[in-house]
């Protein structure tokens, strides 16, 4: 089947969905297979639970051992591929190009970064949303499955979407913008991760980039913080490329000073008729930059400064970052999605200017660090102890053979080691904190969230 008309069989549904669990009936079920699971073994579930279609591998065994006693009508929704991942993205590609707004071809926004791309993404959804109709990735489902799913969400009604695109290999964006076909881009920031894909910053630099090539080879322009020596320095490097500058210097924007009270991100904004006061629900002036790229991709679209500034100081974060959760007992301040270098540097250089008679760090392990994850984790080591704090607890490997290298004194009077968050909440449940304001950061494989009900 070309993929013409496949897009025309999607139209009639309207939705893709690959899980057979959550077909509520309609979808057009695309049979994904990965390491640990074939999808085509629950394409029948999926037709039985309501699914209009079923796309599926050639060849698979887990349909043709029961596709001659189908029934003809059944027979008729099984729609063979060579590749369902292939075709999934082919189709995502097809539909961004064929789909239209009031005959206006849909506008996207591509955007990735080392850190900040989901809360970016959420703030701009917010901004936009207060007179656009948007379709954005939900959560951080920005890989080659995730970002195809979120483009074949955009329907007519969509006027602008804002797609999310991670990167862990050189090549990933180079292949996502293949798919998307960005309109307009914006790398947040570029850091030290995923360094056992990349090789080294360079790596990354390089990687992310492929952001900007796709735009300055299509004509489109990038938001970029003018701030941020590197992204101007990659700018730089690619002369002619259409630029919309934000950033705190370039703007004149002040961070207002936070209090154990009021730990959140405070701003002040410049505008010719007075100064707007921005208080968020976000934790850590390191959402500075986030915030501001929100407000200049709102401006761009014509949104006021006061307007998007309002839609933001309403917007509460979930899922682990930058959270504050007060409970019974403590202050929590909860960035523990991830973690790299960059993000965990960041992290502790606001903790520092939390306000609070009791500090405590609790880091889990950055993972994908390849041959520098024990230097970085030294680093971070070595910061976190001369920052201060009451008491300091580790999870996992990468943390403990960067305690190898402590001094003999700081080994003492240091850090408290636990292999695994499990063995923390364990620790925690027998040894109970109270009043204490408590940093929780680690990389997704670490689950350092664990530990909250204990706090």
């Amino acid at each position: 089947m070309n993929i013409a008309k496949l897009h025309e069989l999607f139209l009639s549904c309207g939705s893709v969905i690959t899980d057979s669990r959550k077909v509520k009936g309609g979808e057009m079920f695309f049979a994904i297979k990965g390491e640990n699971f074939d999808g085509n073994e629950y394409a029948l579930k999926a037709l039985e639970n309501g699914a209009s279609y079923a796309v599926v591998s050639a060849g698979s065994v887990a349909v043709s051992r029961v596709a001659s006693s189908l029934p003809e009508e059944t027979a008729k929704k099984i729609i063979t591929v060579a590749d369902t991942l292939g075709t999934l993205q082919e189709l995502a590609a097809f539909h961004r190009e064929n789909i239209f707004a009031d005959r206006k071809r849909v506008k996207v926004i591509g955007l990735t970064g080392t850190n900040g791309k989901t809360t970016t993404k959420e703030l701009i959804r917010t901004v936009l949303s207060i007179e656009y109709n948007v379709v954005a990735t939900e959560g951080n489902f920005n890989n080659d499955i995730g970002v195809p799913l979120s483009l074949l969400r955009i329907t007519p009604e969509t006027e602008i979407a804002v797609i999310e695109m991670g990167a862990s290999h050189p090549d990933d964006i180079k292949f996502l913008t293949g798919i998307v076909h960005p309109d307009l881009g914006l790398i947040t920031n570029v850091g030290k991760a995923h360094l056992m894909g990349f090789g080294d910053l360079e790596g990354v630099k390089r990687a992310k980039g492929q952001l900007y090539d796709y735009i300055y080879s299509s004509g489109g322009s990038v938001f970029v913080n003018s701030d941020n020596n590197i992204l101007m320095g990659m700018v730089a490097g690619r002369p002619g490329l259409n630029t919309i500058p934000y950033g705190l210097a370039y703007s004149g924007v002040s961070v207002l000073p936070s209090s154990a009270e009021h730990p959140f991100l405070s701003m002040e904004i410049p505008q010719d008729n007075g100064n707007i006061r921005l208080d968020t629900h976000l934790v850590g002036t390191y959402n500075a930059d986030n915030v501001l790229a929100a407000l200049k991709v709102g401006s761009y679209f014509g949104i006021g400064t006061g307007e998007a500034a309002k839609a933001i100081s309403e917007y509460i974060p979930s899922n682990n970052r930058s959270q504050l959760i007060k409970t019974g007992s403590n202050s929590l301040i909860v960035d523990a999605y991830n973690a790299n270098p960059t993000s965990m540097s960041a992290a502790l250089d606001n903790f520092v200017n939390v306000q609070a008679s009791c500090k405590i760090a609790m880091l889990g392990d950055m993972l994908e660090l390849g041959s520098d994850s024990v230097p970085e984790h030294m680093k971070i080591l070595k910061k976190v102890l001369g920052i201060g704090l009451s008491s300091v607890f580790l999870v996992g490997e990468e943390f403990h053979k960067a305690m190898d290298y402590l001094d003999p004194k700081d080994k003492t009077a240091g850090p408290v080691w636990f292999g695994s968050s499990s063995e923390l909440s364990k620790y925690l449940k027998s040894n109970r904190l109270e009043g204490c304001t408590i940093l929780i950061k680690g990389s997704r494989g670490i689950a350092m969230e664990k530990i909250i009900p204990e706090l």
